[in-house]
Order: structure tokens, then sequence, then C-alpha cells
């Protein structure tokens, strides 16, 4: 049984549940859209050592729109439906949703995993778990805050055993609460899962009032527990085929690792949106994290991404077993881990984040070209392309912005008010590399344009004679639905405004963004199995529902602003109106 308390009265039978398979064995009958791996399969391909470059010079503007963003509501009355808001120290950039971690074999597993989520901290900082299972019991610590403040030597001490899995935490669905902090824990009639969750579901809300009108209860607004709910009221036998049958209903970005007291499950979907790789321990331990910065921190050896639409089994008996799952023709692999969400130091989809960035910089300086004295980086995420930027044209490369990391979520503003006040308490102008000088400033993208605005205006300040902003991703125009939290559409300077009227706007003196085709050129082969839906607009699952935040820059110094989470900002489309018949003609056209 579950060492906590159960998250619900989960239904024993739904209209949603389907009869699966009665054979406890792991081969499934033919009728069942999955079937076997061999155990031993090949790494992904190797990170391309020279990049391909367009030797014309691109225009750069907007060619298109956000496709979808027009069938959007922005004006409700009922307050169920009211809109989310969210706080972190990086209010104009996305914001990935989570990292999870699964470890099967270590007898200091939880302490492992503890160090894991050190590492992935950068991928969610409002909340931490860890469930261990020791003697068939499943144990579970969470907790609001950043994983050193979640856990000490005391709650590790509990968490005893070989098998654990972990979870950080940045909300795109479900409130920044204690009780949506993963890893989640369920108990059901054949036993106890834990499950941890990366990504977003975009049927959530369907599969949510389905639930609740055959009996289930919730106890979150995370649709993480949906997962727990498909799982305890599927018919189907062993576990495996529960998970089956459950991620069968599932559509969106899903990237997750469960836990019973015999197993360690990792799952990835079809499409691949958010990363999942498998390491191992020199003892022999299995490993799963979203990056292999993780694996390197607890010293595993990367073997292999998680395949889209693959389950990966660990248990005594048998060892790994690799199944699969609704397999996908054509991943969509989230770019935005390559431009800012993953470490540098990471192997993300294959490919080195670090080789990635430093080239998206070399094509920057090869199609958008300035006469400078000197390139400096936004940091932290801005400081590889700015390397591969000043080497390729040929110009030093200086620390002209330094961070602090040491600017708390709160903090008290003077009563004579400081102008862009939350932006020069994170950075702070170096005027010895400024003064005088022609700057390029390369930073990973730009979301709203008000901090980029005001990082303008604090180099001038500090006597640059010209600002050159060089953008290392294409203009984001659609908001995400994969687990990312992104504005609203009306929110995205670039759905609104011209390249010319964004470098207006943020006053610099030119203005370029990495484009669109480059990038496409740059990954090669490998360009159709990612995902371009925030550049593009078009969408390989269309969103059923609609996650929105209020339109304007609510985050007004440009680091602060208020929590307050209502139902996790999932909106209902406009009632008589279907969302993805309106917009499946733009989808088939993009032939995704």
């Amino acid at each position: 049984m579950a060492a906590n308390a159960n998250l619900s009265a989960l239904s024993t039978s739904s209209t949603l549940s389907k009869r699966i398979s009665n054979n406890p064995s792991l081969n499934p009958p033919q009728s069942t859209p999955f079937s076997l791996f061999p155990k031993t399969l090949p790494k992904p391909s190797s990170f391309p050592c020279k990049p391909l470059f367009h030797t014309q010079k691109h225009q750069f503007t907007v060619s298109s729109k956000n496709p979808i963003s027009d069938f959007f509501l922005t004006n409700k009355s009922d307050p169920e439906d009211d809109f989310v808001y969210s706080f972190s120290d990086d209010d104009d950039k996305p914001r990935e949703e989570c990292g999870v971690v699964g470890i099967f074999g270590d007898p200091e597993a939880s302490r492992l995993c503890y160090l894991a989520l050190h590492a992935l901290q950068h991928r969610g900082q409002e909340g931490a778990g860890i469930v261990a299972v020791n003697n068939n019991v499943l144990q579970s610590v969470t907790g609001v805050g950043l994983v050193s403040e979640v856990f000490n030597e005391s709650k590790l001490d509990q968490l005893s055993g070989e098998m654990a899995i972990g979870h950080v935490r940045y909300s795109t669905a479900g409130a920044s609460m204690l009780k949506n902090v993963q890893p989640f824990v369920a108990g059901y009639r054949f036993g106890s899962a834990g499950v941890a969750h990366n990504g977003n579901l975009v049927n959530y809300r369907a599969l949510r009032a389905m639930l609740e009108d055959n009996g289930s209860i919730f106890n979150t607004t995370s649709d993480t527990e949906v997962v727990l709910h498909l799982i305890a009221i599927s018919k189907a036998r062993p576990f495996l085929l529960r998970i089956v049958d459950a991620c069968e209903k599932l559509e969106g970005a899903y990237s997750m690792v469960f836990v019973t007291e015999d197993k360690l499950v990792a799952v990835r979907d079809p499409f691949g949106f958010r990363p999942l790789v498998m390491g191992r321990r020199s003892n022999g331990a299995v490993v799963f994290a979203s990056e292999t910065c993780a694996l390197d921190l607890i010293e595993a050896t990367y073997e292999r991404e998680v395949y889209p639409g693959e389950i990966l089994v660990v248990d005594k008996k048998d060892g790994v077993q690799s199944l699969c799952l609704l397999p996908h023709p054509e991943p969509k692999q989230c770019i935005f881990e390559h431009i800012y969400f993953s470490l540098p130091n990471s192997v993300v989809f294959g490919r080195s984040v670090y080789e990635s960035r430093h080239i998206f910089g070399e094509i920057l300086a090869t199609e958008a070209p300035v006469d400078c004295d000197v390139v400096i980086a936004v940091p932290d995420s801005g400081v590889v392309a700015a390397l591969g930027y000043a080497a390729k044209a040929g110009v030093a490369f200086q620390q002209g912005l330094i961070r602090s990391h040491y600017v708390g979520r709160t903090f008290i503003e003077p009563s004579q008010k400081i102008r862009d006040f939350g932006v020069k308490l994170k950075l702070s102008p170096v005027r010895g590399v400024l003064e005088g000088k022609r700057v390029v400033v390369v930073d990973d993208s730009i979301v709203r344009g008000t901090t980029s605005s005001k990082i303008v205006r604090l180099i001038k300040e500090a006597g640059a004679k010209e600002v050159h902003m060089r953008i290392a991703s294409p203009p984001i125009i659609g908001s995400c639905y994969y687990g990312v939290d992104t504005p609203s559409s009306e929110e995205l300077i670039s759905n609104r405004m011209s390249v010319e009227e964004i470098r207006d706007f943020i006053g610099c003196d030119s203005l370029a963004f990495l484009p669109f085709d480059s990038l496409k050129k740059m990954l090669g082969s490998d360009s159709p199995n990612f995902c371009y839906a925030c550049f593009s607009g078009k969408y390989p699952v269309m969103p059923r529902e609609v996650k929105v935040k209020r339109v304007g820059d609510f985050l007004d110094d440009g680091l602060n602003g208020p929590i307050d989470f209502i139902d996790g900002g999932w909106v209902k489309g406009p009632w008589n109106f279907n969302i993805e018949k309106e917009i499946d003609p733009l989808y088939q056209q993009s032939k995704i």
C-alpha cells in the first residue's frame, strides 16, 4: 500500500477503460497497436560536425502570424475559466515545465535522485519531490521550493530503498501549491503507483470531465493526476498494459517515469516532444532523466534516448524490456530544448546543446553581420550563441553584463521608484566593456520584448555608442501546448509586430533573428523531426483546450509579479466552435 494518502477515491469502472489483454504475459496480442523492440537498440546519430549555411542574406521579417491565435478567447464571464498568473525571475522567457528522474537498482537511489534533481533545477524551481520504494511500500517526500530547500538529511533518511523517482516542477497545468507537487502516489486495487511527468496533455479537460462523470474524484489541478486515474480504471493486466491502455487516451506531450512495488517504467509520447534519456551506473543501476547533465553528476553513463512512443520497463526478473507504444513515423521534438531550456553540457535528442547554440551564433554572424567593437551575451542562456557569433565575426567576446545569482523570489523596492528595478537587480552592466563601443548583444529569444527593451536601455546608459541585438532563435509567434509555459499569442511581440517595429520598440540600433530556413537547414536530415509550432503556428497535435495568460505585461518590473493561480489557467473554447475544424486546413497544408 502507499505510505501516503491516496490521491482520490479512484473509480473501478468507466466507459473510458477498455480491455487490452487478459494475458499477464509481456507479449501482447496481435490486435494491440504496439510491438516488442529488440532489447538492444541503436544509439541516435551523432551531431553533424559541420553546419550548412545559406550564402544569401535573409530578410529578417515575419512572413506569417500564428493562425491559431485568432480563435483564443480573451474575455470570459465564468470565474472558473479565469487566467493564470505565474512568476519567475525570467519573466520574458518561455519556461520549461519540469524535469524527471528515475533510478533502479542502487542502494542509495533516493540520494542519487536528489543529486540528479539538483542538476535539473533549471527545469523547475517551484517544487520538488522524491518517491522511493522500500519493502514494497512507496514513501513520498514533496515540498514547495528548490531541491535544497525541500530535502535535508533527515528527509532523505526516510526514503530508503533501491528504487526511486523524482521531479522538479514549474507548472503549466495546475496551480503552484503543495498538493500539485509531484511525484504523485496513488493506491488502487492491484497495488500502488507513483508517477512524475514532464509535458502537457492537450486533452486534459476532456479526460478529466469524463472521469468525473464516472465517479472519479480529483485532489489536484494537475493534468498528471488524470494518468493515475486512467491506470486505475483500466482492466488490462499486468501493470505494463495498464500504462499502455492509459497512454492510448492521452494527447500531447508526456515524458514520464512510473514506480510500483517492483518496477520502474519510463514512457515517452509518440511524438517525443520532451526529452528523456537512459543511462547506467557502474554497479548496473539503471537511470532515466530529462537531460544527460543529470547522468553526469551521479556518474551514470549515457546509453541512449527513450525513443518516441517507447515504454521501458525495469525489474529484477527481466532486466530492461522495451515496448513500442503507438509509434509515430515522424517525431516532433521541441527545438527550444536546444535554444533555451537544456543546459549547454547536455546531449538532447542525440545532439550537443552547446554545439547547437554555438552554430546558431555562427549563423547570425554570417547572415546578419554588423560592424562592432565587442560581442556580449544576455547571461546565462545567450552566452554560447554569443561565443559562436564572436568567433565567426572575428570580434572579441566580453562579459558586458554580469548576472546576480542571488536575487530572491521577492524583494523590497525603495519608496522612490527605480526605473527597470527588476532588471537592474538581476543584470549589471560593465561600463569598462561598453562605454564608447558598438556592441552586439546576443540573446536566445524575445517573447514579450519588455525585458529586451530594458536591457538595451541599461547598456546605453552604461555608455554604449550603438546596440545591435541578435536573437539566436526565429521570431516566436505561437504559444506552446506541449509542456512549455509561454504567454498567450496576443502577448507575443513577434505575433503583433514586424522586425522593424520590434527594433523600434526595444530601442536598439539593429535587430536580427535566426532565420527559420537556416535553422532547419542546419539541422539537416533531422529537421523534420523537430516541432516548430512556436515559430510557425502549425501544431503537430491540435490544442483542444486553450491555455493563456492575461494580455499585457503584468510583470512590470521585469522580475516580480503576483501568484494568482486559478485552475491552472485552462479555459474552454467558444461554445459551438470547433478549433480543430477551423485550423485543420492549415494543419494539413503544413504536412507535419
